[in-house]
């Protein structure tokens, strides 16, 4: 069943004017339009244990079409995001993928040719929305890039906060030489990482770009050695784990809603971000801990 079967019309229609959506009301949203249902074999949702617990890993694993995004797949990243969205413990979530030299290489075209129209309006919708849910988590998220990450590969690795890839990797929304845009977020989110320009160059040609170049133009965060790219993420994953996961909601909050707005409407928001903060048990023990020149032990509370 569609991500978005149960949108009226003309929901979709005022949601498509604005401007921006706030986090809140597009997790509410998304939240109604999932469906509970058992994960199908092409994504597994795997809770690392021991001192990694918070860190959450959502795995690719459709070698047989090269991660490519069907219907079945989308009904799969709905699910885990909604599971990790429910679980208060989770604090970091990577996408990672389990078929080598490949992250993503974007929509099922295959399945994309038996659709109507309609379906495909349908089902490039449901993608939009299950990118923008994941951009909406109010934890970080990392996406650990091998090979290829083009089309819809690319536009779910852009919804993520973190980007880290291996030298093997290659990037490109090729949509306009299938005579379509990117229509998951690609013209949005690839902009505002990396500028109008390069984002019109790079959508108008469908240029591929190898894991150097989209380093230099801030596509990812960082560049390492060919399969190396899960191990930095975990990394990275384990230094947000070590800090207090309110303090990272807050931060993530206030970075993401307030580049939206002008600098004094930004400060504002900063303001109120860092005052649900001081009457947290995590401040007052992440002082103890600094007093006492000890590891903090922090709760989220």
């Amino acid at each position: 069943m569609s991500f978005v079967k149960y949108l009226r019309r003309d929901s979709l229609l005022q949601l498509a004017g604005k401007q921006s959506l706030s986090r809140s009301f597009m997790l509410q949203t998304c939240r109604t339009l999932i469906i509970e249902t058992a994960l199908p074999e092409s994504v597994k949702l795997n809770r690392l244990s021991g001192s990694d617990s918070g860190i959450v890993e959502v795995n690719l694993d459709r070698p047989v079409a090269k991660n490519s995004i069907n219907k079945e797949m989308l009904k799969g990243l709905q699910t885990s995001f909604e599971t990790i969205h429910q679980d208060s413990s989770a604090r970091v979530v990577m996408i990672t993928s389990l078929v080598p030299g490949v992250f993503c290489a974007g929509a099922d075209l295959k399945e994309r040719r038996t659709m109507s129209p309609s379906e495909v309006h349908t089902y490039v919708n449901s993608l939009r929305y299950m990118f923008s849910f994941i951009e909406a988590l109010g934890i970080p998220t990392i996406a650990a890039i091998e090979g290829v990450a083009l089309g819809g590969g690319l536009e779910m690795a852009l919804s993520c906060d973190l980007r880290i890839c291996g030298e093997n990797a290659v990037f490109g929304l090729p949509e306009t030489g299938l005579a379509v845009i990117p229509g998951a977020g690609g013209t949005q989110r690839l902009s505002r990482l990396v500028g109008r320009s390069v984002s019109k160059e790079l959508i108008f040609t469908g240029r591929k770009i190898d894991a150097r170049e989209a380093a230099k133009k801030g596509l990812v965060n960082f560049c390492v050695a060919a399969g190396e790219a899960h191990k930095k993420a975990m990394e990275v994953a384990q230094q947000i784990n070590e800090k207090g996961p309110m303090a990272i909601k807050m931060a993530k909050k206030a970075i993401d809603e307030g580049i939206e707005t002008n600098m004094a409407s930004g400060l504002e928001l900063e303001e109120m971000c860092y005052q649900k903060l001081l009457n947290t048990e995590d401040r007052l023990e992440g002082l103890a801990a600094f007093a006492e020149k000890r590891k903090p032990r922090y709760t989220g509370k």
